[in-house]
């Protein structure tokens, strides 16, 4: 009974997007209570921490590992995909800190935008962004992990822009879109070399841990460079770090919900989720860690000139991610 609070997790928050999203375009012929609003937006997210927290209990006293199967995407010879589920130790921890942190950010957002036009669409947009980037988390194979990567990337574009009369606001809108289009588009190319060479045997994380050495020295290091290129986009790491300073122009709690708390931990936590693969190409951890310890030095050293607060915390942010890529990059 316990597998199923995994799709509850992301289900929450899915369902206030639906529901705060029927309110908004409801409230174009009939008032809507702001205060219908607020409950919604903080609800579904401490239901998410309550379950996660529930399965993460569990899952430290009895060593579980929890796997729930949705259903098969399609079936095409012996490729199969499915919409599937993983609670583990990693993926339940960063649940954990998503749902709570996220939870503490959505209360201060009520307070922070209370006075701001299409208060219920911007709540719309960030329980959206929790349930990808839940979904992220929880994916029991890359695809379905991609799937929730681009989510998070749609909602960061629509939360940056969100002051959409504003063109400098556009713009950042638009740059953090297309810087992370570039690290998509390698991160796309990593799982499609991924899909061919061992993708009849499954793919999910399991079935690619178990067949991940039949893939020939040279093809795993193109994969996990390509799958890197992807979080040098998400996670603001050199060369792809243009967009996160620019995109401290949205809501403050946009910044903080998205931009230091969780959106961009995403590129270090896929770095962790294919660790089985980074193991046999201890050459690519290097270059993973040496970029890290870079990028954090560069970040430093362009926030001591920075005179906008917030972009002196984006800086801070892209330097204190590239000591976690030093991290998992070991």
């Amino acid at each position: 009974m316990q597998t199923t609070y995994l799709g509850y997790i992301i289900l929450a928050p899915l369902l206030g997007f639906v529901l705060l999203s029927a309110l908004y375009i409801a409230s174009f012929r009939v008032t809507i209570p702001k205060i219908l609003y607020t409950v919604i937006a903080i609800t579904m997210p401490i239901v998410s921490f309550i379950f996660a927290l529930l399965l993460f209990i569990g899952a430290l006293n009895e060593n579980n590992l929890y796997h729930q199967m949705l259903f098969t995407w399609f079936h095409i010879d012996v490729y199969t995909i499915n919409v599937a589920l993983l609670g583990d130790h990693l993926s339940l921890f960063m649940t954990l800190f998503i749902t709570f942190i996220g939870g503490l950010i959505h209360i201060y957002a009520t307070g922070y935008m209370k006075d701001e036009e299409g208060y219920g669409k911007f709540f719309a947009y960030f329980n959206l962004f929790m349930a990808s980037m839940l979904l992220l988390v929880l994916a029991d194979s890359p695809v379905m992990m991609f799937v929730g990567w681009e989510g998070v990337g749609l909602c960061s574009y629509l939360l940056i822009s969100y002051y959409h009369h504003g063109n400098e606001n556009v713009k950042a809108g638009n740059k953090a879109f297309v810087a992370n289009r570039v690290g998509d588009f390698g991160f796309l190319i990593g799982l499609s070399l991924l899909f061919i060479t061992i993708g009849q045997y499954g793919f999910s994380y399991e079935a690619l841990s178990a067949h991940i050495g039949e893939i020939s020295f040279s093809m795993l290091t193109a994969i996990g460079l390509l799958l890197f290129v992807g979080a040098m986009g998400k996670s603001a790491q050199i060369p792809l770090y243009v967009w996160l300073p620019d995109a401290m122009a949205g809501p403050t709690p946009v910044s903080a919900l998205i931009h230091a708390a969780t959106m961009v931990t995403a590129g270090v936590y896929m770095v962790a989720r294919f660790a089985f693969l980074y193991d046999l190409i201890p050459q690519v951890g290097l270059f993973i860690a040496s970029l890290g310890a870079l990028s954090a030095l560069f970040a430093a050293v362009i926030a001591l000139q920075q005179r906008d607060i917030k972009k002196i915390l984006a800086y801070s942010t892209m330097s204190q991610l590239g000591y976690m890529f030093v991290g998992v990059g070991l």
